[in-house]
């Protein structure tokens, strides 16, 4: 029997691609001995990923070690004071309680330290999430949804079950917004609760059922304030500082930070600020200070800043730290000593972790690789990092830091890969970085990913993929934006960083702020300009593609240049106008152009210059694109463009639809459609080749 070839690289097979496990999230036990991942795999029916926690060495010494296992996944890891792990899963419960549903929503569980089987220490009918386990105290804190006429937690499943039962989903709103990316805001809003994981909880008696924590909801007039907002708990178990969203006038909003004393629910405003949003607050080792971020609101003419800031709990002394670092700090985390801080930021295609001291306001890079950081955490005498480490290189994957040798030398150090849950994949290609200059004299950076025989005598024709945001970067791996699966068709894959990119500072920032379709457009046309230059790469087989604000670009490319073969524009903004009212944050989108703007730098108005066959795809549940501009674009390209349709309706261009999909494609058979009908059109338009049939689209 004849053996079917294998493809090189998992890039090359889509169903392999899809089926690659992913690691996502990190956490460390408070003695710094374990360290805890989440990957995700394909189910058996290969239609949806589930989630398992997996166990890594932080010495890197040993293998990684699966620790659970079940049809449903786990997620929201957090290790007790003691060294138990909870985690949160739908899985069945072997005790449910009475009146319990046959279809579990997520529960609290606890994987004892000593090895024995997990149980459910807590559960509601809404499910929990988000855990967080006090340092220093038997205190947990979990997040559930309220309906808002609950009276108490059996009024709750009384009023939710109902709902279910008669089929009704109906949202009766009285505030804005209503909806969120892509999920519907309400009736229910999320609450925190918290309990004492006391010994009668931790340590069941033989015989005996076993028992269940007493949750108290301590936000129970929370409202709508906690929806998409983070949390922390203080070390001592005593305090929450948590964002919360304020409804203002003409359907705007703010956050600011307040405080809640878990003991009596006590509610009290920490900070805040009527010229920024505050997020992100975490609390001190030594329970006296609050490190948070600060965005402050844009306006037409100035694009926003993200600066660190430092609070006592006690409300005192708010101040900015870090103030001359011009990059945009994420995710505090605070070292043991409570007297510096850790941060990540995009930086000049990067992402690396800093270190910021307080007393001295000096900001030190510490890790020296070529890569994103996430998931950062310190061992518990502060000398060495953990965290998952990403590039185009490699997807995330556990490594370890030496934080001393780094403040020792004064010098960033390579982080040190774990023994990873699943091994990288191969590539198809290699990665080099390119760098143009715009018409202003600013440089303008890209990765480009080289298909593996790219040459002066075999040039692989140029794929232009712009990123989403704006404010964003191309600068790590991504599942959904995967170059290497094009690069494996024999693209070369450009990945540029133009004016509105992060990690090039604010005036980089500032130079596309409300004029989309000027420094960045030259931007990009530059960047394409530099790699075409390049020998292994061919000048006379072009395209270009982006999603989101990279499907706009695509757009306004598409109605400002003919220079491309085929043009690829995924949940995309077209009419400026439309656009503004109908997104999920109309009021941010406000902020962001004045009407004449959004006139001026609307792609809709040039249609008739498109003479570029293009391929446009959207989702319907996408909420921050909503499915309007996908289908005013598709119908203006067959009745207006410069390529529209003939007599009897035939068009260049195609509509590819997905009615269960948002902003993102996410099931993984239809991402897998994506690609194919992504691969098909540009091998038609840029390649000349006879497209392959598409059963799974075409029907």
């Amino acid at each position: 029997m004849t053996e079917t070839p294998q493809p090189p690289t998992p890039f090359h097979d889509l169903e392999q691609y899809i089926a690659l496990p992913r690691v996502a999230g990190l956490r460390l036990s408070k003695d710094g001995t374990r360290l805890v991942t989440a990957v995700a795999t394909l189910d058996a029916k290969r239609t949806k990923y589930v989630t398992a926690l997996w166990e890594v060495d932080p010495a890197g010494e040993k293998a990684a070690r699966r620790l659970t296992r079940s049809a449903t996944g786990e997620s929201s890891a957090a290790f007790t004071p003691s060294g138990d792990l909870l985690f949160t899963s739908a899985r069945p419960d072997p005790e449910p309680r009475e009146g319990a549903d046959d279809e579990p929503a997520p529960a609290l569980w606890l994987l004892p330290a000593d090895g024995a089987e997990a149980r459910v220490i807590a559960d509601r009918g809404a499910g929990l999430g988000g855990v967080r386990v006090a340092a220093d105290a038997s205190v947990v804190m979990v997040g559930s949804e309220v309906l808002p006429r609950a009276t108490d937690a059996a009024d709750d499943e009384r009023l939710r079950k109902g709902r279910q039962e008669k089929k009704v989903a109906a949202i009766l709103h009285t505030s804005y917004p209503v909806r969120y990316w892509d999920h519907d805001l309400g009736p229910a809003s999320p609450h925190l609760f918290t309990a004492r994981l006391d010994a009668d909880v931790t340590e069941p008696v033989a015989g005996a059922a076993d028992p269940r924590l007493q949750l108290t909801d301590v936000t129970p007039s929370a409202g709508a304030a906690l929806v998409e907002q983070s949390s922390d708990l203080s070390p001592d178990g005593r305090t929450i500082v948590t964002g919360w969203s304020v409804p203002l006038a003409r359907g705007a909003q703010r956050a600011h930070l307040t405080v809640v004393d878990v003991a009596t629910g006590d509610r009290r405003t920490l900070v805040e600020d009527a010229e920024a949003d505050l997020g992100d607050p975490v609390i001190s080792p030594d329970g006296r200070l609050v490190a948070y971020t600060r965005e402050t609101l844009s306006t037409p003419y100035s694009a926003p800043r993200v600066e660190l800031w430092v609070v006592g709990l006690d409300g005192a002394d708010p101040h900015r730290v870090a103030v001359g670092w011009d990059r945009w700090a994420h995710h505090p985390v605070w070292l043991p000593d409570s007297a510096s801080l850790l941060v990540t930021a995009d930086d000049d295609g990067r992402g690396p972790i800093f270190r910021v001291d307080l007393a001295t306001d000096a900001v030190t890079r510490v890790t020296s690789d070529d890569a994103v950081f996430t998931d950062v955490q310190a061992s518990p005498d502060g000398r060495t990092l953990y965290a998952l480490r990403s590039s185009y290189l490699a997807p995330a994957h556990p490594v370890r830091v030496d934080l001393a040798a780094a403040m020792a030398s004064g010098e960033p150090v390579p982080a040190t890969p774990l023994r990873a849950p699943a091994p990288a994949p191969a590539l198809p290609g290699s990665l080099a970085e390119v760098e143009a200059t715009a018409e202003d004299g600013q440089r303008v950076r890209s990765w480009l990913a080289l298909p593996e025989g790219a040459s002066a005598e075999h040039p692989a024709p140029l794929l232009l993929w712009i990123h989403g945001g704006p404010l964003a970067s191309w600068n790590t791996w991504s599942w959904r934006w995967n170059p290497w699966l094009l690069v494996a068709q024999g693209y070369a894959v450009l990945l540029p960083d133009p004016a509105l990119s992060t990690g090039y500072g604010q005036e980089f920032v500032e130079r596309g702020w409300g004029s989309w379709g000027d420094a960045p457009f030259e931007d990009l046309m530059a960047a394409t300009d530099a790699a075409m230059a390049r020998p292994d790469i061919d000048q006379n087989r072009t395209a270009a593609m982006g999603g989101s604000f990279g499907g706009y670009m695509a757009n306004w490319v598409a109605g400002h240049t003919d220079r491309f073969d085929a043009i690829v524009t995924h949940a995309s903004l077209w009419a400026l106008d439309q656009f503004g009212p109908t997104t999920d944050a109309a009021y941010y989108w406000e902020r962001e152009m004045t009407d004449e703007m959004a006139l001026a730098n609307s792609p809709h108005r040039f249609v008739e210059k498109i003479v570029t066959p293009m391929l446009v795809i959207h989702g319907d549940k996408d909420y921050r694109v909503p499915i309007g501009e996908g289908l005013r674009l598709w119908y203006e390209l067959n009745a207006r463009s410069g390529l529209p349709a003939d007599e009897e309706g035939r068009t260049p261009h195609q509509f590819l639809y997905f009615p269960d999909e948002n902003h993102w494609v996410l099931a993984p058979q239809n991402a897998i459609v994506w690609y194919q009908v992504v691969e098909a059109f540009l091998a038609q338009h840029v390649r000349g080749e006879q497209p392959p049939a598409l059963p799974e689209v075409l029907g």
